[in-house]
């Protein structure tokens, strides 16, 4: 009796163990395929930041081939502006899709115009072809920004969330890195030739990956979200959180979710209020104009090393750091990170502006020239701080704030909000720097960063290991939520 009951013990335990193994291997293999999904849907991102910056290789380029090309550099600086222009009058139009045909079918729209303005700067030889392309892949841009958030946030655990959500901005700064290499040493339509492989890539991969959770429960597809969610999680058994995002998106879902909702109700409001300063911030701070005139700024300040190279160290930097943030942002915090990455990159960009500030009014009075490594080691180090704040906080956020129930309205506002500061921004830098030289436009955004340092303690939540549901309950604001937000 005691023999056979010390062997159904030790075959209880036995099998205690292997459910626990099963249970960690279980544990171990339920992040890769949301991390694959995150990838793939970032391809549409890595294009995007390749049209995004084709101005920083082209514009030197055409401006100076008079032979294929008679444009002026005035006339090539509205190639930074009609993006935005594009964004700003389609966002409706994809928010809504966003709500309608579902998030994955509205992020293969981007495909489109992707392909019509590469198709287009690749044929181009009339100034007025360059900006119906450049107005084109706006429209990308309003489809990017008002869905792939959305998508990586729904589709991702907030451990998973925390350290791959930021992949969007890694891929489209390897874009931007991807096009100034490439345009350095291709010409003006091999280079769009080349860059119209990718969003066929992504057609083709993305197109096999799964509709969110959240999206199949708003329309109350329950079979549907389940197994959305069993491809998502690896696992059979995802009752417990299917359940728990039923009950949120219920919660979420009814609120009428109106237009005047969006302003009126507390937690949307402080939402919109969040996701503006973080965009206008995030764009005041520069960011825009440096990707677009990379090549530009180094070649006007005339360092020992080519614009060309300057400009692939710069991106390049961009793309590895901002890599690298992304894991340590769960560990510092969105409000810290973004806080510490204002300030510092203000202090860089007020060092850049007061040597060329010298440069131009005293150089016969200090030998500026054996500080010309000055510009190339200010934009490192400006890479380097904006990389774990601002280059990061901004859009991961954006797939977090904002409630089921107005999350297409909210970002629709976002996209607006972008593509006017992106718009704003970089024209802004042409006119200071045509009018005054180039310290102004470095001037201008040091003080705008040195501001929003001392607005982000009011504005910027802290969403450090939340889900999506308890964000909108921290955003609601009981006093404890309030202390921690």
């Amino acid at each position: 009796m005691s023999h056979q009951i010390q062997s159904e013990s030790k075959i209880e335990l036995k099998n205690s163990s292997l459910k626990m193994l099963s249970r960690g291997k279980k544990q171990e293999e339920k992040d890769w395929f949301q991390i694959l999904a995150i990838f793939l849907a970032c391809i549409s991102s890595f294009t995007d930041g390749m049209i995004f910056s084709w101005p920083s290789p082209a514009i030197p380029k055409i401006v100076a081939d008079k032979t294929n090309y008679d444009i002026s550099l005035d006339e090539a600086s509205f190639f930074t502006v009609l993006p935005p222009i594009g964004a700003i009058l389609s966002s409706f139009l994809f928010a809504k899709l966003n709500d309608t045909i579902g998030r994955k079918y509205t992020l293969l729209l981007i495909t489109i115009p992707q392909i019509i303005a590469l198709s287009l700067i690749a044929t181009a030889k009339s100034i007025y072809v360059f900006y119906l392309a450049r107005f084109i892949g706006g429209l990308g841009d309003a489809c990017l920004f008002g869905c792939l958030p959305v998508y990586v946030g729904e589709i991702s655990t907030p451990r998973v969330r925390g350290s791959w959500g930021n992949f969007m901005t890694f891929l489209m700064y390897v874009g931007q890195l991807s096009i100034n290499i490439i345009g350095s040493y291709s010409s003006i339509a091999m280079t769009a030739y080349i860059c119209l492989i990718f969003p066929v890539f992504f057609f083709c991969t993305f197109i096999f990956m799964p509709e969110t959770p959240y999206f199949y429960l708003m329309k109350g597809r329950v079979e549907d979200a389940r197994v959305s969610l069993q491809r998502l999680r690896r696992v059979e058994n995802v009752e417990e959180e299917l359940t728990k995002l039923k009950t949120d998106i219920e919660r979420q879902m009814s609120e009428s979710g109106s237009w005047r909702d969006v302003f009126a109700i507390r937690s949307n409001r402080r939402a919109l209020f969040a996701g503006i300063f973080l965009r206008a911030s995030q764009q005041l701070g520069g960011i825009s104009s440096f990707t677009v005139y990379t090549q530009y700024i180094f070649l006007k300040s005339g360092g020992d090393v080519s614009a060309s190279t300057s400009a692939i160290i710069f991106m390049g930097l961009c793309a590895i750091l901002n890599m690298f943030a992304a894991f340590t942002l769960d560990k510092i915090g969105r409000r810290k990170s973004y806080f510490l990455s204002l300030l510092l990159c203000g202090l860089v960009l007020l060092c850049e502006s007061v040597y060329f500030l010298l440069e131009q009014f005293y150089s016969d009075l200090f030998d500026v020239k054996i500080f010309n490594w000055i510009p190339l080691v200010g934009m490192i180090l400006y890479v380097v701080f904006y990389s774990f704040g601002l280059g990061i906080v901004p859009t991961l956020m954006l797939g977090e704030l904002f409630s089921a129930s107005i999350k297409g309205k909210g970002l629709f506002l976002m996209n607006i909000v972008l593509g006017l500061f992106v718009s704003v921004a970089t024209k802004l830098f042409h006119l200071l720097d045509t009018s005054f030289g180039l310290f102004s436009p470095f001037l201008f955004f040091a003080v705008s960063c040195f501001v929003s340092t001392i607005l982000s303690v009011r504005f910027v939540p802290e969403t450090k290991g939340k889900t999506l549901g308890e964000i909108q309950q921290l955003l609601k604001g009981t006093k404890e939520d309030e202390q921690q937000c």
